[in-house]
């Protein structure tokens, strides 16, 4: 099966030479007719599993697509000899095919389908390269939000904040985060935008700067139905807990479900956040074992109970 394919494949390639062949009585290419023998010829070596050359029929029918100043068409053949490098597990490759295509799709006026194959290409190296993944989702953002598609647009920012978030880039993450809660307040979402001030505080405390995590929470109070919400006073316990260095406090609020629902790189935030200079543990109830044998507790030994907390 696989011989007969491979065989149909190198016909349609005859075939399509044949169209691209000028002479005496034929001055011009057949660019079309050449296209079209080229995407069969992919098909067939496609189907019989020889990914190479599905991938160079797919790259010789895009020429001959821009070669007839069809567009559209060379992208989406762009985008097809990509999947073929995906199957070759060439990942990096298969990308800068996709990200070609999708350029072509915007020179086309088909914004969407770039949004949709830049998508597409993130999802490919997101578990390979973390950080062209992020390049490629917030490339696609842009493109949604210069349609004023704000909804598709804030849906791939959160996919790279998240990203930034698990690659420990806090700097970078807390800028993606701001801009996602600016979208969502602009489409009125507010709910939302509680769950992203949560997110910013908790980016802002493992940056350890504490003012930014406290102005987010402050400024967020003019979000309407935010101040008095579950979130905010949350917010409210975790910062002050925070800053009186209670870890005890701080470990309730992040271990309480409104916290630990959260996506799943916010939660882990949560669970692993520190108190500076690690934490009090709140002293616990004299017990009558305070006493044994007629010996005081000591002062050293009241202290070190004081700073034996556990921490996240």
């Amino acid at each position: 099966m696989a011989a007969q394919k491979i065989n149909e494949g190198l016909e349609h390639l005859a075939k399509a030479e044949k169209y691209l062949k000028t002479g005496l009585l034929k001055w011009k290419p057949d660019y079309d007719s050449a296209a079209s023998e080229y995407g069969k010829a992919a098909v067939a070596f496609k189907n019989a599993k020889q990914f190479e050359q599905a991938k160079d029929a797919c790259l010789r029918e895009a020429v001959a697509h821009e070669n007839n100043r069809a567009l559209f068409h060379a992208a989406k053949a762009y985008e097809q000899a990509g999947m073929m490098l995906k199957e070759m597990q060439k990942l990096p490759e298969a990308v800068q095919l996709i990200e070609k295509a999708s350029m072509m799709y915007l020179e086309n006026g088909t914004p969407d389908t770039a949004a949709m194959a830049l998508e597409r290409a993130g999802k490919l190296i997101e578990n390979v390269d973390p950080e062209k993944a992020v390049q490629l989702y917030q490339q696609t953002a842009n493109v949604f939000e210069n349609e004023e598609r704000l909804r598709q647009a804030v849906e791939l920012l959160g996919k790279a904040s998240r990203l930034l978030v698990r690659g420990r880039r806090f700097d970078e993450a807390a800028l993606s985060i701001q801009k996602e809660k600016n979208i969502y307040k602009e489409i009125e979402n507010y709910p939302t935008c509680y769950k992203k001030t949560i997110a910013q505080v908790l980016v802002h405390l493992h940056r350890n700067d504490y003012v930014a995590a406290e102005r987010c929470v402050r400024e967020s109070y003019s979000i309407p139905g935010f101040n008095g919400s579950e979130d905010c006073t949350a917010l409210e316990q975790l910062l002050e807990g925070y800053d009186q260095q209670d870890q005890d406090q701080v470990s309730e609020v992040c271990n309480s479900p409104l916290f630990k629902y959260m996506d799943n790189d916010y939660a882990k935030l949560g669970l692993s956040l520190v108190v500076p200079g690690g934490g009090i543990k709140k002293k616990s109830p004299a017990t009558p074992q305070a006493k044994t044998d007629g010996v005081t507790t000591t002062a050293a030994d009241e202290e070190d109970d004081e700073y034996s907390g556990g921490l996240c």
